[in-house]
């Protein structure tokens, strides 16, 4: 698999300024498919000035032409969608067939509206005797997690493009080869010279260098609720604006007027999904007293049938870390109802698809985000015990409620503390903002509200 040895800077490659790579490894048979440079302080230094040369024509430039180059990128990911498929397939190990549906679909999806966004937003309205002009915040830090590698840089690039900023881009190390393959593709569109450029490297190096850099006016970072405090704290200490996209403990609220096997089966599908590697997946499902049994029975029997249908996941850290909470959900009382510590494969870092039942809101595995392929069972008394459970952890990402009558998971939604809710299996919406309440971050991803984190408000008084 073709790689890189060098960053992409001012609209062309240019070799590294230190002499260290970073291994990709194949989770799913330990395999090295590649080799990037890791990035130091002073190429983070170039691509941010870079980036700073080439803000006042690209924000100048009208929404229009910047609307054209996004749909030239949509264009060149739609056509690339095969590569980008093979490559996420490689440095992630999510089979081929979830890349193709999801990892390389969903981005080109999400350019496309933001090439719509670009040419249709009111960048300028009268309120009175003002003129309220938004305009482009500046030089914005990417940097993106391994989970979802080219949504999360689409998510992120696309709106940041589209407002009129300028970008550069660190993607996490362990899937940076598809960052490569955006990079071309934003070459390809015509993309101007210095407006997008991209440095790999690992975090406390690279990433820390951008989120410091006194150019860098906007960070915008998804991951882990511990990284994204410091990087709070460092942009805070500058003034810097930041967008935050960090952990998830999703509640699947079944309340009993549900279908419950659809419920059940949707909601295992959901944490199984991508290995279990996706910060708003309902990890926690939360069941009426008189229909846990049953439903505990549905779970392990749909959980069954992924043995072989899920990945790896990314790394051996992640395993360990993983099976970890395996062990602690068993330490503290949880019953074991599917999977469990031990691999299931000799080679490769995968995760056996785990069940718990009994599990109680105070239980490790029913508070902290675990990021894997594991699912805890929760039982509930009534709808206020439901709701007091849904909101019982310091996260607020996303969730879910399935009820026989739409109106009656509404209602309840509506009382939940989170940011997203899907009722009775409500499809993914490209233009509704995402993001997270409490612990789970700051500002809103996708649409036009993921376009509003890159822009800032002028009034003229006449």
């Amino acid at each position: 698999m073709k790689a890189h040895d060098g960053m992409y800077i001012d609209g062309e490659w240019r070799p590294a300024t230190g002499p260290d790579v970073i291994e990709v490894v194949n989770p799913a048979d330990e395999q090295v498919v590649g080799r990037v440079p890791a990035g130091t302080a002073e190429d983070v230094d170039l691509a941010v000035r870079a980036a700073r040369a080439a803000l006042p024509a690209w924000a100048a430039t009208a929404p229009a032409e910047r609307a054209a180059r996004l749909a030239a990128l949509r264009d060149v990911l739609a056509a690339r969608k095969d590569e980008i498929a093979e490559t996420v397939t490689a440095e992630l190990g999510s089979p081929l067939k979830f890349s193709q549906n999801f990892h390389a679909a969903v981005p080109v999806a999400v350019a496309g509206s933001y090439a719509e966004l670009a040419a249709t937003h009111p960048f300028e309205e009268k309120v009175g005797n003002s003129t309220v002009h938004q305009e482009p915040i500046g030089v914005v830090a990417a940097i993106t997690p391994w989970n979802y590698p080219l949504h999360q840089i689409v998510a992120k690039v696309a709106p940041a493009l589209a407002a009129g900023c300028t970008v550069v881009l660190k993607p996490a190390e362990d899937t940076p080869l598809v960052a490569q393959l955006f990079a071309e593709a934003v070459h390809e569109a015509g993309v101007p010279a210095g407006v997008f450029n991209l440095v790999t490297g690992l975090g406390p190096v690279a990433g820390q260098a951008l989120a410091e850099h006194p150019e860098v006016d906007l960070v915008s970072f998804t991951g882990s609720t511990a990284v994204g405090r410091r990087i709070g704290a460092t942009a805070g200490a500058a003034l810097k604006k930041v967008a935050l996209e960090l952990g998830g403990k999703s509640a699947n609220v079944i309340l009993p007027s549900a279908d419950l096997a659809k419920a059940v089966n949707v909601g295992v599908a959901n944490v199984m999904s991508n290995s279990g590697q996706t910060c708003s997946a309902w990890t926690r499902m939360l069941v009426h007293r008189d229909q846990y049994d049953e439903a505990v029975e549905l779970a392990a029997a749909a959980a069954a049938k992924y043995g072989d249908r899920i990945g790896p996941v990314v790394n051996a850290k992640q395993q360990a870390r993983v099976r970890g909470y395996i062990e602690k959900g068993v330490a503290e009382g949880a019953r074991l109802v599917a999977g469990g510590p031990e691999s299931p494969r000799e080679r490769g870092y995968f995760v056996a698809p785990t069940v718990f039942a009994d599990v109680t809101p105070d239980m490790t595995i029913a508070q902290e985000e675990i990021f894997g392929p594991v699912l805890s069972i929760l039982r509930y008394e009534d709808e206020e015990d439901a709701l007091r459970i849904a909101n019982g952890t310091v996260y607020g990402l996303a969730g879910a409620v399935w009820a026989g009558d739409e109106s009656e998971a509404v209602a309840f939604a509506r009382r939940m503390d989170t940011g997203q809710v899907d009722i009775n299996g409500g499809r993914f919406n490209p233009l509704a903002p995402f993001g997270g309440y409490k612990q789970s971050g700051v500002g809103r991803e996708l649409g036009s509200h993921g376009l509003a984190e890159y822009l800032q408000t002028k009034s003229l008084q006449f």
